[in-house]
């Protein structure tokens, strides 16, 4: 019984580094990307098909919805030796309100895990348009820790969240933000975070505060290793129109994406960096 014992788990054990190996050799590093409230897994189709414009070898688009009853549909594949797939989480239940954005986190950890065991993959980025950078910051705070040893999340871009609700004065903190400011210490600290908003008039993005998206400075600022706010203007800056808004597209491709190829803007277009 002994010798049988030694022998599963020394098959356990060779099988177990034979992963961890293959893991950390991997070249896939998915962006994941997560909409907001009322938005569904098909939320950045726009993005994806300009993220894709002129590319000899296009970003696959992998879909995982997640159901009321915590059960996953994926939609879409990822083409082989394609090293920066893109990945959509997108969820049922996507009504607004901070208790649902913390159900949200819970399913997306769930998505999270199922994707993990699927594919090989040893880093990971994240964007989350409005709720979306919520639902992954709670994650990371509450759930991420258990993934942390073998996966790495290296960036996050947030797009119009609002890390204070509608609240303009960030003297008036909505318990969202409280509690995110103290379990900020759970974050980790080799992510680079970009807190990108939409400024239709200078104070907010038709729906969302410029202080409500700032406030995300009292969450990751001195905890991650970067911290970097942007901000974008003009007709298509409304809060809706940001996942399809050029300098967002610009900053995506330059920022975020592991593949430094670049799509060709329009003529006398410049690029971000």
């Amino acid at each position: 019984m002994v010798v049988a014992v030694i022998v599963v788990s020394l098959q356990w054990s060779r099988k177990n580094v034979s992963q961890l190996a293959q893991r950390h050799n991997s070249t896939l590093v998915p962006l994941i990307m997560i909409p907001g409230s009322s938005a569904t897994e098909n939320r950045f189709d726009s993005l994806v098909k300009t993220l894709n414009v002129n590319r000899r070898n296009p970003h696959s688009l992998l879909k995982i919805r997640v159901a009321k009853n915590d059960h996953l549909t994926f939609s879409g594949q990822i083409r082989p030796r394609d090293h920066a797939p893109i990945v959509v989480v997108g969820f049922e239940n996507n009504q607004d309100g901070y208790s649902n954005i913390k159900n949200q986190a819970r399913q997306f950890n769930i998505a999270f895990k199922a994707l993990n065991e699927r594919l090989s993959f040893s880093r990971f980025e994240v964007v989350g348009h409005s709720n979306g950078g919520l639902i992954f910051t709670v994650f990371l705070e509450k759930d991420y820790s258990q993934y942390a040893n073998e996966v790495q999340v290296t960036k996050l871009m947030t797009i119009g969240s609002p890390f204070n609700f509608n609240e303009r004065s960030i003297n008036n903190k909505t318990q969202m933000l409280s509690d995110l400011i103290k379990n900020r210490r759970e974050l980790p600290t080799n992510l680079n975070v970009y807190s990108v908003a939409g400024t239709k008039n200078y104070t907010s993005d038709g729906i969302v505060p410029l202080t409500s998206v700032m406030a995300s400075r009292y969450v990751f600022q001195g905890q991650v290793k970067h911290f970097t706010t942007m901000t974008v203007s003009g007709s298509d800056a409304q809060h809706s129109d940001l996942p399809q808004n050029r300098q967002i597209v610009s900053l995506i491709n330059n920022y975020m994406l592991t593949a430094k190829r670049r799509y060709r803007v329009r003529p006398n277009e410049p690029e971000l960096h």
